[in-house]
């Protein structure tokens, strides 16, 4: 999956005949809660009004030259008519628009002031500045915890005049369910994919620096914040004189341990890894930070021990806020981390990724009245989640203008055919791209310089060439970038086409 988290450093036949051409449509009104409407080919309700077919929206779409199948849908806000639409019910898969999707999964169980916090307590008092038990750092499934979050509780201790402990320091993480990775059909190595706990720090990455010298390379592995940024003891990295793969990766007793191919070095660089053992990165990372603050800590692995005398807690920034920072660099971990809180406020025993996506699947086809929507996970990386253009076309109408979504999604540039920014005056576009693997897709809304307000969904996916990728190759596959390419130059076109045929008159 194309889709690296990013982070500065300081973090888815409205008519029989309807399959490929422009349409005058309309979507019944999604009702917040409701029985399943009838069934219609494409989950849409069928105006009996026919826009114009455009032959330059067909145009555009055949001659975008890409294989495989495609799925497009723009509906007018204000009337709930389709405008265009191209095979409307083929349900491809969204990629991290389904990051869209878990937003409003979240802000409806969780609610948008909803704050994580992660809290130390102590089992005992306080005495002489040592604490008489053991001292329990209780995970709240802070997707945003890093180590200088890390760095504030202990901070906190040493203001509470800790120094010690005769006990051990030990990790709660039970808030969220381990999960090993997001996606087992992932390369090994990257870290968009990393484990699931309710002990996240840094993403569940690890920071891997190397540097030439005279005597060879210099390797590190931290867990780097903007403050803090510990060495790791028990994540390591190996060189290797094999000619592939370019890392592997093994548990070994307490450590977790790399290897990179020496060719692939070049002279020095960096890059972020996956976390298996986050329990263990934490309370590595935790103790040698308290530790440059005079605190000596004994490590003792993790408990389901969550009671005690509140020493210190971090609380992230409101759901809302670390939503908007999800949907603009799509962190996976995040979109997991919330989705599955969403679902355990209803089920404890949600311990699965997967099981999670399939409650968020219900949870859409019971809210706003689709058919297609299937999802395996919260983020868009597995790869059997699927929904149709014209069933997410149908929640982002039914959300609507003025809902939890749009005000939330990334700003999305115009270009013209040469990549260049090219914008159109009194235009605005906000939405959520979506990046796998031989699959693109764009949804959100468009803001007209005619005060038109239309949304729009554009899935595109080749699945037999995805399926025939080696696992060695998915990280960068032959043929992939070009491909991808082909699909945002088509959504480029069709955004502006939309903009100018819609909304200028």
């Amino acid at each position: 999956m194309s889709d690296p988290i990013k982070k500065t450093l300081s973090r888815r036949a409205v008519l029989t005949g309807l399959m490929s051409s422009a349409a005058g449509t309309a979507f019944a009104a999604a009702p917040l809660t409701s029985l399943r409407p009838k069934s219609r080919p494409d989950g849409l309700a069928v105006s009996r009004t026919l826009a114009p077919v455009s032959p330059g929206f067909e145009a555009i779409v055949r001659n975008a030259g890409l294989s495989g199948d495609k799925s497009i849908v723009l509906v007018d806000l204000a009337s709930g008519r389709i405008l265009e639409a191209h095979a409307p019910s083929k349900a491809l898969p969204p990629a991290s628009v389904t990051k869209a999707v878990t937003t409003l999964y979240g802000l409806n169980a969780l609610g948008p002031t909803h704050r994580f916090t992660t809290r130390i307590v102590a089992t005992g008092p306080v005495k002489n500045g040592i604490v008489q038990g053991d001292l329990i750092l209780v995970a709240g499934g802070d997707p945003h915890l890093d180590s200088d979050g890390l760095g504030n509780l202990a901070d906190q201790l040493v203001g509470r005049g800790v120094k010690g402990i005769t006990g051990r320091f030990m990790i709660n993480a039970a808030s969220l369910p381990y999960n090993r990775e997001i996606d087992p059909e992932q390369p090994v190595h990257v870290g968009y994919n990393p484990s699931l706990s309710g002990m996240i720090l840094n993403f569940n990455r690890v920071y891997f620096e190397w540097k030439r010298g005279g005597s060879g390379f210099s390797l590190s592995m931290s867990a780097r914040g903007v403050r803090y940024r510990p060495v790791m003891d028990g994540i390591r990295m190996t060189l290797s004189g094999r000619a592939t793969p370019t890392y592997t990766y093994q548990d070994v007793g307490d450590i977790e341990r790399w290897s990179v191919r020496r060719a692939a070095l070049g002279n020095g660089g960096s890059r972020w890894l996956p976390v298996r053992r986050p329990v263990d990165y934490a309370a590595e990372a935790f103790v040698k930070i308290a530790s440059s603050k005079g605190i000596k800590l004994r490590r003792g692995g993790q408990t389901s021990a969550a009671a005690g005398t509140l020493l210190a807690a971090e609380q992230s920034a409101q759901l809302r806020l670390i939503l908007r920072s999800m949907l603009r660099f799509s962190t996976n971990i995040t979109a997991e981390a919330v989705g599955m809180a969403a679902s355990r406020t209803t089920d404890k025993t949600t311990l699965k990724i997967n099981r999670s996506g399939a409650k968020m699947s219900a949870w859409i086809s019971d809210r706003f009245a689709t058919q297609s929507s299937r999802f395996v996970d919260h983020s868009g990386l597995g790869e059997g989640s699927r929904i149709s253009a014209g069933d997410m076309a149908r929640i982002l109408q039914s959300d609507g203008w003025h809902g939890q979504l749009r005000p939330l999604l990334k700003d999305i540039n115009l270009l013209d055919d040469k990549r260049k920014r090219a914008p159109i005056k009194g235009a605005k576009v906000a939405a959520k791209t979506g990046t796998l693997n031989f699959a693109s897709a764009l949804a959100g809304f468009i803001d007209c310089p005619n005060g038109r307000q239309m949304a729009f969904a554009i899935f595109t996916a080749d699945l037999d060439k995805r399926a025939a990728i080696p696992k060695s190759e998915r990280e960068k596959p032959a043929g992939g970038q070009t491909w991808a390419r082909g699909s945002r130059a088509m959504q480029q076109k069709l955004l502006r086409r939309w903009i100018n045929t819609y909304g200028l008159a």
